[in-house]
C-alpha cells in the first residue's frame, strides 16, 4: 500500500492507495474558509495549518483505509512546486513517518500528481468533515475507469495551465504553458473584480449559469505556439466593469462571468484542439482544479476529465503518481528539500 501526503496549497490532504491503484481513503481539509476573508491563500496561514492538520489527516486516511502504518509500504508526498512553507510541512511529515518505518519515499511533482488523477481506478472513499462547501459536488461518488496513454493533456489550475503530450504513464512532454496568469487564477482575480467570494473559479461558474456568455465580446488571446494568456482578459473585465459603472455593473453582473468565464474556456478548449492537431493523437485529458469548470466540461465533450473529487488537490493523486516513479531507498531521502518552482 502506498500512503499519499499533499500540502502544497491550501489543502492538507492524505490518502491510501493499493498497489493496483484502487483508492482505499482520500481525505481532504480545505482551507477555503480560512483564506475567504482575504480573497487569497496566505501563504504562512496555510502553513501553520497544515502543521494543525498533517496528523489528523495522516490518521483519518489510515482509518479509513482500514489499516495502519504498519501496512503501509512506501510514502509518496508532494515535493513542489507549491508554497515551500505549505510544502515542507508535509514533506517533514512525510519523511518523519517513512524514517520511522525504514521505508522508501516517492518525491512527487504536483504537475506529475494531477496527470496522475486519471488512473486512478476508483471512486474516492472519503472527504473530510471540514472541506469547503463548493466542494459538495466533489462528495458524491463516481464511476469512471483509468485513462490510458498517449493523449495530450491540458492541466488547468490555480497556479499552472499548460498542455503536456503524455506518451506512457509517468512521461509526458511539455507543448505549451501559461506566459502570465493561469486559468485559475485568472478566474480568482475576475471574481474578485466582480465582488464575489474566495475561489473564484466556483463563484464565477455558480454566477455564470444565470448570464448570457454573448452579452459583452471579451478577447481570446492568441499567443505564438500552444501558449495561453490572460492578462488581458483579466483587464478587459477591469475596464468593462469601470465603464459600466457600480449599479450597471452589479446588475448585469451574471452576463459580465458567464462572458469572462467563456472567454477563458474557448482559451482552453482551443488550444486543446490545435494541441490535438500538433501531435496527430485523438484524445484530450483534462486535469486540475479548472477541469471541475461545467463551461469547459461542455466545450469538450469528446474529452476525458479527471473525476470532480480529483480535480482539486488531493493525496490520491500523488500516490497514482508514485506508482510510476523510482522511490528513493531509507535513509537517502532524509536531506530532500522541497521546490517551489515548476522544475
Amino acid at each position: 500500500m502506498i500512503l499519499g501526503i499533499e500540502t502544497s496549497c491550501d489543502e492538507t490532504a492524505a490518502a491510501v492507495l493499493s498497489g493496483d491503484g484502487k483508492v482505499l481513503s482520500s481525505v481532504v481539509s480545505s482551507q477555503a474558509t480560512l483564506h475567504a476573508r482575504y480573497g487569497g491563500v496566505v501563504p504562512e496561514i496555510a502553513s501553520r495549518r497544515h502543521l494543525e492538520l498533517v496528523s489528523p489527516v495522516v490518521r483519518q486516511a489510515l482509518d479509513e483505509a482500514g489499516t495502519s502504518l504498519a501496512a503501509v509500504d512506501r510514502v509518496a508526498v508532494t515535493q513542489g512546486p507549491g508554497l515551500v512553507g505549505a510544502l515542507l510541512v508535509g514533506l517533514s511529515a512525510a519523511k518523519a513517518i517513512a524514517w520511522a518505518g525504514r521505508l522508501p519515499l516517492v518525491p512527487v511533482d504536483h504537475l506529475d500528481g494531477h496527470v496522475a488523477s486519471l488512473y486512478l481506478g476508483a471512486r474516492v472513499c472519503a472527504r473530510s468533515e471540514s472541506a469547503s462547501a463548493d466542494s459538495d459536488r466533489a462528495k458524491t461518488p463516481e464511476r469512471h475507469g483509468p485513462v490510458e496513454p498517449p493523449f495530450v493533456c491540458l492541466l488547468a489550475s490555480g497556479g499552472h495551465t499548460l498542455l503536456l503530450e503524455v506518451s506512457e504513464r509517468g512521461s509526458s512532454k511539455r507543448l505549451g504553458t501559461t506566459l502570465d496568469d493561469a486559468a485559475g487564477e485568472a478566474f480568482d482575480k475576475g471574481a474578485r473584480l466582480l465582488g464575489l467570494g474566495y475561489p473564484g473559479g466556483a463563484e464565477i461558474d455558480r454566477l455564470a449559469a444565470g448570464g448570457d456568455p454573448t452579452a459583452f465580446d471579451f478577447p481570446v488571446a492568441r499567443v505564438p505556439g500552444l501558449d495561453f494568456s490572460f492578462s488581458g482578459l483579466k483587464t478587459a473585465l477591469l475596464y468593462a466593469v469601470r465603464d459600466l459603472g457600480e449599479d450597471d455593473a452589479e446588475r448585469r453582473k451574471a452576463d459580465l462571468a458567464a462572458s469572462y468565464q467563456r472567454a477563458i474556456v474557448l482559451a482552453l478548449a482551443g488550444r486543446a484542439h490545435d494541441a490535438l492537431e500538433r501531435t496527430g493523437l485523438s484524445r484530450v485529458a483534462v486535469v486540475g482544479g479548472v477541469a471541475s469548470n461545467s463551461a469547459l466540461r461542455a466545450a469538450l465533450p469528446d474529452a476525458s476529465f479527471a473525476p470532480l473529487a480529483y480535480c482539486t488537490d488531493n493525496a490520491a493523486m500523488i500516490a497514482s503518481a508514485a506508482r510510476y516513479a523510482e522511490p528513493l531507498p531509507y535513509p537517502g531521502y532524509l536531506d530532500l528539500d522541497a521546490y517551489a518552482s515548476a522544475v
